[in-house]
């Protein structure tokens, strides 16, 4: 299952399922119009970078509207002379729920091509997708990108250091997991300013990008917005680092530090 870097990392953001539902905030913490931009570097070079908006959807889906949240990543610099990765990625999600009804994805990333779609039955817990029809082991899983903003929107409040959220989401011919751990609260230094955020670490496996022993860490917005401003983690050979480089449309002042 081939993926760009920037995406792994995307997907590392997002929390791994539990049996039952997970709570979320009482509406989304993001709207229509929001717009993150993002840099990926290896060490100190720019190697991609992506770009997340939502939008309103004129789509529904079992006759409830829906927001359409689309994913762009590219690499940039000496990696898209190397090896180019033009990757677009869109989910329609409920309003309400925010629970996936559709996703697709265009995958373009050097002579490898690929297009998969996959419809969301939450319901009937399963998956139709280009790949085959897939069971889900309850009726909240997610895609890629719709578990990045689910994420957002859980309802983290009662967290203790130590604590762990979970989350399923569905990718390529699979159900995948992850666990993330909070860490505490950290301020950091961002192109925004220096923010307050909470600090995670989601779990990785080792493999063909990561160490045996890699830790990745999150730092997202100590405020209504939620939005990740960094991510960090080591790879075989260096370290990846993913930083913010933008953010407009967003629901809430940011918890910028004076």
């Amino acid at each position: 299952m081939k993926k760009s870097l920037l995406i792994i990392t995307i997907a590392l953001l997002s929390f791994r399922g539990l049996a039952q539902e997970l709570p979320f905030v009482k509406e989304p913490v993001f709207q229509a119009g929001e717009v993150l931009k993002y840099k990926l570097r290896y060490g100190f070079i720019t190697a991609a970078e992506g770009t997340l908006k939502v939008m309103d959807s004129d789509l529904k889906f079992d006759g409830k509207p829906t927001f359409r949240l689309s994913v762009d990543a590219a690499t940039s610099g000496t990696f898209d002379i190397f090896y180019k990765i033009r990757d677009h990625y869109d989910s329609y999600i409920d309003k309400v729920n925010l629970k996936p009804y559709f996703y697709q994805e265009n995958i373009r990333e050097g002579s490898y091509r690929r297009e998969d779609k996959a419809r969301f039955s939450q319901g009937e817990q399963k998956v139709v997708a280009t790949k085959g029809t897939f069971k889900t082991p309850n009726s909240q899983t997610f895609d890629l990108v719709s578990t990045y903003y689910f994420a957002r929107s859980l309802d983290i409040s009662k967290m203790n250091i130590g604590d762990e959220v979970k989350v399923n989401y569905f990718l390529g011919d699979e159900i995948n997991q992850l666990e993330i751990q909070f860490v505490g609260r950290e301020t950091v230094k961002t192109k925004l300013g220096k923010i307050k955020c909470l600090k995670f670490s989601p779990s990785i496996k080792p493999g063909r990008i990561f160490k045996k022993d890699s830790k990745l860490y999150l730092w997202i917005t100590d405020d209504g917005n939620r939005v990740p401003v960094k991510a960090q983690v080591e790879i075989l050979v260096g370290a990846v680092t993913m930083e913010i480089k933008s953010a407009d449309g967003l629901k809430y002042p940011l918890a910028i530090v004076k």
